[in-house]
């Protein structure tokens, strides 16, 4: 989800006191608290299917999947996101009560009005991230996934999945998060989501 223009300033330790106290949540990037946006049901769905999926296959591994409400510290004074779902497999955060700071595993669910902040300024702070490995934006308006992944020489590679029915079904279409050896089809990801139609160009 996206931080809508309700902001605030603040520093980062009067953010981390505010922040417990208040309602909604707020991401902070660069002295600014932003108010979260609400999602829609797709976006939703997705967030509950890859959050039940990764929980089922990471079972017993020492891994922890988080979704929303689980706030990502890059630092000690920020920034500090929502991602819509994470892993982590460190230790630290497993144990952690108020945010993780260690993971693995980043997905944001895409929204049109989301989608520029999530592909830019987002990944450009979770790139900050020492532990990172992958990075996946998933469409909540077609259906579509695309994973950035860390290779060995320390670059950013896309691996894009996408099912047009035609060429290629959602069953046949096999998704690969390397970070944490996963699989599953693009079905299984948007089972049962209910994508709006296709706007007219």
């Amino acid at each position: 989800m996206l931080a809508s223009t309700d902001r605030l300033f603040m520093s980062a330790d009067e953010y981390l006191a505010w922040e417990e106290q208040q309602a909604f949540r707020h991401e902070y990037l660069h002295g600014e608290a932003y108010a979260m946006t609400g999602g829609t049901l797709p976006h939703n769905d997705l967030a509950v299917n890859l959050t039940t999926l990764l929980k089922s296959y990471l079972k017993g591994r020492g891994c922890k999947v988080r979704m929303a409400d689980a706030k990502v510290g890059l630092s000690e004074s920020g920034p500090f996101f929502y991602p819509d779902v994470l892993v982590t497999c460190d230790d630290r955060d497993v144990k952690a009560k108020t945010m993780v700071q260690y993971p693995c595993l980043i997905i944001e669910v895409l929204l049109p009005g989301t989608e520029g902040y999530d592909r830019g300024e987002k990944f450009r702070q979770y790139r900050r991230l020492e532990t990172l490995k992958e990075y996946v934006l998933v469409n909540a308006e077609t259906m579509g996934v695309e994973s950035f992944q860390l290779n060995s020489q320390n670059k950013w590679e896309l691996t894009a999945y996408f099912a047009d029915d035609i060429i290629q079904d959602a069953e046949s279409v096999l998704v690969h998060f390397t970070s944490i050896d996963f699989q599953c089809s693009l079905a299984a990801i948007y089972d049962e989501v209910e994508l709006p139609e296709p706007r007219l160009s």
